[in-house]
């Protein structure tokens, strides 16, 4: 019997660090999901600064699609994601950006340089995206 218990002590214990770290993995940034109404349509940026897009964009799940490539460093297929969130959404800012930091990752840094261009021009007052230094790098800011 005391076999039977120390063995099952044993496997609670793991379960509770397998839980306790799955935890500590979580983004940074997930807390944006409880944001207050009058900030949960804004993209919340990835933890890595990829930027996820308004809820009910064309080319949401597309641009979505492509930050989670991004995420994992799949950067040929996360370009393919956010060009084509693009063709759905030219005027999606944040798949803009995000195919910045795409070609930025493969070392396209002219057509990084353009992609953050036409992001800030879609949108100036976005601070996720004029504020990244990334961008700034590109844009000589």
């Amino acid at each position: 019997m005391k076999q039977v218990s120390l063995a099952l002590s044993v496997i609670l214990a793991g379960l509770a660090i397998t839980v306790v770290s799955c935890d500590s993995e979580k983004p940074f940034g997930s807390a944006a999901k409880t944001a207050p109404a009058a900030t949960a349509n804004a993209p919340a940026p990835a933890s890595d600064g990829a930027l996820m897009s308004v809820a009910g964009s064309p080319g949401q799940a597309d641009n979505d699609e492509g930050v989670s490539q991004y995420k994992q460093g799949h950067m040929d297929v996360a370009t393919d994601r956010f060009q084509k969130a693009l063709k759905s959404d030219p005027k999606s800012a944040e798949a803009q950006y995000n195919l910045g930091l795409s070609f930025d990752k493969l070392g396209k840094h002219d057509e990084a340089t353009a992609a953050f261009k036409q992001a800030v021009a879609l949108a100036p007052a976005n601070p996720a995206i004029k504020d990244s230094p990334i961008l700034k790098k590109h844009l000589g800011a």
